[in-house]
This record gives structure tokens, C-alpha cells and sequence, in this order.
């Protein structure tokens, strides 16, 4: 059985979403004995538990997975990547974040450094192995994000009142503004209308965000982070899922929403396009566009046969996500 090192940020027992390194993980041990760093909330001693990891295990490692982000883990992708190189350790990264090609495009250096040695770079989706290919990357493999669709029960919902639900970190990444907008003009065009949002704080950025809900006189229900189980229960009680971000690449909560049964507004940035057929699986409108997100909520309220023609697509897609469908690509990868 090969040895699997898996780097990343496995933050969610503090209060972080959960990620990749922590699903993805669980679903390579069932073929190979798989160690992975880090869960340490502090930056410094994350970095230090990661490179800990690879050093202790050099001589019994087969492949090194590696997390990696455009954001300061950026960084660690580096550091990890070039002790690889010093013990001749092969090493994949998984490539995680729609604003990755600015990394491409500012850091061109460290980017060959890390992706040129790499041997493959995994990519969730097909727009993100498009901008490495454009960069000259030619070694891009497209793996989706997998869920498990026997977790997510199907529910077909009614829209009377809306019943808006968001989950996402509340990151300035992810313009939650965008959705109290939305919500306010809503309500000011005389619609019955409601708004949860789902997920932990991201650099005390909730605190602006639930002042500027307050500045509009607007209630919104913040749940702050929620178990994987918690959330699901609840969008029992919601009927449209929104989705505002600025960047992003192939959303897990997006897949997740079609395997529900919620039908979905989304911005049409990064992978969205490659993950929701517009008017098929999905809506997606113009980012920033407050306007037109209000309007195809209203198309999705006002046209039962579009909203359940969305629904049953969404879900046939969710499906291809299963990880009995994803788990050979892995396989046949790591072999």
C-alpha cells in the first residue's frame, strides 16, 4: 500500500470551514495509508507541523499532496514544494481558488518553481486547468471535488415567500454584501423575502458585514458556522441558494446546493460558467449586478416549470460528483 503525505490547511475543529485536505483525505485511506498536516490555527506552527511531516516521513513516502491556495498558503506550497525537490520526493498540488492565475501572472518565478517540478497539478476544475495550460503548464489533471450524493436528500420547494440561504466564509472574497443588497431591493419592491447566511467569520469581517445589515434596518439571520449536517437540515426551510462571490473556482457548497434541490442564483466568475449551465442547471448574472440577481430570483419564484426544469438538472448533475464516480480518477493518478 503506497504512503501518502497530505499538506494543507485542516482548520475546521477552529472554527474554519471545512476543506479538501480533511473529505479528500478520508477517501485516499480507504487505498492508502495516508498522514496529513496540518490543524494548528497558528500560521507559524502550521507551517512548521507540515514541514515536520514531510521531514519524518521522507524515506517511506511515495507522494506528497499538497493544498494550494492564492492566498498566504501560497507560500506554503512553496516551502513544501522545494523540500520535495531536496529529498526527491514527487509531489502533487491541488489547486484550490478562483484567483490562483494571479499568482501566475504576479509571482511568475515561484510559480515555475513550485508547478514546473510538480508531477501533476490537480485542478477541480476545467476553468482553472485552462488558465495553467495558458500559462504553459501542460501537466494539468482535471479531478472534480467530490461529495457523498447519499447525504444529501433531494426536496422539490415551493416558492411563495423567498427564502434565501448563503453559506459561504464571510470573506470580503465572497461579497456577502452583495446578498443584503439583494435582499433589501427585494423587500423594496414588496416581495416577502428572507435571507440566512452560513459560515464562520474570515478575518473579523462579519463585524462589517452585520453593521452594514444594521445601517439598512434589515434582519438577517446569521448562523455563524454550522456542522455539514446542521446546514443541510436547515435549507429544508429555504428555497433558493445564493451565491455572490467575486472569484471562485468550483464551489463544493454550489454542488452540494444542486443536490439538494435548491435552485440557484450564482455570479458567472471563475468556474461557475464550467459548473452551472446558465438557465439549465442554474442562473448566473453579472458580479456586482444586484439588479439582475433580483430579477432572476423573481423569474425563479414567478416560473414554477424554469425552477423545477433547474432543480432535476442540478441534481443529475450533483450526481456525477459522488465519489464512487471521482475515487478511480485518484487511483489511477497516485498509481
Amino acid at each position: 500500500m503506497k504512503n501518502v503525505l497530505y499538506v494543507g490547511n485542516a482548520l475546521s475543529k477552529s472554527g474554519k470551514n471545512i476543506t479538501s485536505i480533511e473529505t479528500l483525505s478520508q477517501h485516499l485511506s480507504e487505498a492508502y495509508n495516508v498522514k496529513t498536516a496540518s490543524s494548528r490555527s497558528n500560521i507559524i506552527l502550521r507551517l512548521l507541523d507540515m514541514i515536520g511531516l514531510v521531514l519524518r516521513n521522507e524515506s517511506k513516502t511515495d507522494i506528497v499532496l499538497i493544498d494550494t491556495y492564492s492566498t498566504l498558503n501560497f507560500y506554503y506550497t512553496l516551502i513544501i514544494s522545494q523540500i520535495c525537490r531536496l529529498f526527491t520526493l514527487e509531489y502533487i498540488p491541488i489547486l484550490h481558488g478562483g484567483d490562483l492565475e494571479s499568482r501566475l501572472k504576479n509571482s511568475p518565478k515561484i510559480s515555475k518553481l513550485i508547478f514546473n517540478n510538480a508531477e501533476f497539478l490537480v485542478s477541480p476544475s476545467n476553468f482553472l486547468k485552462s488558465k495553467f495550460e495558458a500559462y504553459g503548464y501542460k501537466n494539468v489533471v482535471f479531478i472534480p471535488n467530490s461529495i457523498e450524493i447519499d447525504n444529501y436528500e433531494f426536496m422539490a420547494r415551493d416558492i411563495d415567500s423567498i427564502k434565501l440561504l448563503w453559506v459561504r466564509s464571510i470573506s470580503e472574497l465572497y461579497n456577502p454584501k452583495l446578498a443584503i443588497l439583494v435582499l433589501e431591493a427585494l423587500i423594496a419592491k414588496g416581495y416577502k423575502a428572507e435571507l440566512t447566511m452560513v459560515g464562520p467569520d474570515n478575518n473579523d469581517y462579519l463585524k462589517e458585514v452585520k453593521q452594514f445589515t444594521l445601517n439598512k434596518n434589515l434582519n438577517v439571520n446569521f448562523t455563524g458556522k454550522l456542522t455539514k449536517l446542521e446546514w443541510i437540515l436547515l435549507s429544508k426551510t429555504h428555497n433558493m441558494f445564493l451565491n455572490t462571490t467575486n472569484f471562485d473556482n468550483a464551489p463544493v457548497s454550489i454542488i452540494e446546493a444542486m443536490a439538494l434541490g435548491l435552485p440557484i442564483v450564482s455570479t458567472n466568475v471563475g468556474g461557475l460558467p464550467f459548473l452551472i449551465e446558465d438557465y439549465s442547471e442554474g442562473i448566473l448574472v453579472e458580479p456586482e449586478d444586484e439588479e439582475a440577481m433580483v430579477q432572476a430570483i423573481i423569474t425563479l419564484r414567478n416560473d414554477k416549470v424554469l425552477k423545477d426544469r433547474l432543480v432535476i438538472n442540478g441534481r443529475k448533475k450533483a450526481e456525477t460528483f459522488n465519489w464512487l464516480h471521482i475515487k478511480p480518477s485518484w487511483i489511477s493518478l497516485l498509481q
